[in-house]
């Protein structure tokens, strides 16, 4: 079977053709399947496959995104069209299908059509199969010097800085955001001059419930956490099913950053940037769950 082009990452403007030349709605299956088989797509040096992404893995998805979970998707204007920007959204579900959710809503729904690049805990990448479908939907490590590259490319970079801690807390603490950290992704972002979307997700808190976690086991198998919820493990695989929880994904107005790139080494101003889109998110999520109607 013949490789796939391998191209270095260029500037999103100077790639967009070449890339898009099948977009999402073009051709059907015999058409991809010839591309795969005569080598007809493009892997960037990151392993992003956009025509595996757009014809296999988000309309896996997809189904969840509009029949499951029903998410409401607003303030997508906030996204810019082109040009690198920063996706900073709260993290919570005990499975992460908030970051999954996130990409096929700006795919689907934002007028260009845009690719989240995610950045993934350590643990994504040390997964069989996990890091080689994460690596072909164009996600990366988070870490600094992939995220000021992909960002300084002009591409849209999605992360979620409160992590495990944020995926693995009890249901009691449900939408309250743990720390972000020391802000690295604030870093990231001045130093491209690229601006920052503060992002909330309400329904995946819902989605599975956690009621506690069994730590002797996580230990053993490596895991940050191994969840108790109201389905898992009592229900088996059948546990493992998402509740279909009401979802609305809000990016916020965009925090600018031009003129901040030379406070970029500077650790006062990076914290307090830090803590402002965090506070933002906070409130938005706030807001959002006075106006949902229901939960499920």
């Amino acid at each position: 079977m013949p490789d796939a082009r391998v191209i270095p990452l260029e500037p999103r403007g100077a790639r967009s053709d070449a890339v898009r030349a099948h977009p999402p709605s073009d051709g059907g299956v015999w058409d991809f399947i010839r591309r795969r088989l005569t080598g007809e797509y493009i892997v960037d040096d990151f392993g992003f496959d956009e025509d595996l992404t757009d014809h296999v893995l988000i309309p896996m998805m997809r189904p969840l995104f509009e029949s499951w979970f029903r998410v409401d998707v607003r303030g997508v204007e906030h996204v810019p069209d082109v040009g690198g920007a920063l996706v900073v959204a709260n993290h919570s579900g005990t499975i992460a299908f908030d970051a999954v959710m996130t990409q096929v809503a700006l795919r689907d729904r934002h007028p260009a059509h845009r690719h989240l690049r995610m950045l993934g805990a350590d643990l994504v990448f040390q997964t069989p199969f996990v890091s080689e479908v994460a690596r072909k939907a164009g996600h990366t490590l988070a870490c600094m010097p992939d995220a000021e590259r992909l960002l300084g490319r002009g591409e849209l970079v999605g992360v979620w800085p409160e992590g495990f801690k944020g995926i693995g807390k009890r249901y009691s603490e449900r939408y309250k955001l743990q720390r972000f950290g020391r802000g690295g992704f604030v870093s990231a972002a001045l130093r491209a001059g690229v601006p920052i979307i503060p992002t909330a997700i309400v329904g995946a808190e819902e989605t599975y419930p956690m009621l506690g976690s069994i730590t002797p086991l996580a230990r053993l198998l490596g895991l940050p956490y191994f969840p108790i919820t109201p389905t898992f493990p009592w229900l088996g695989p059948l546990g493992l099913v998402p509740l279909p929880s009401r979802w609305i994904i809000e990016f916020g107005e965009p925090v600018h950053t031009e003129d901040l790139v030379d406070q970029a080494d500077d650790p006062m101003a990076v914290l307090e940037l830090t803590d402002a889109v965090r506070e933002r998110i906070q409130q938005s999520l706030y807001r959002l769950l006075v106006q949902r109607e229901s939960t499920y």
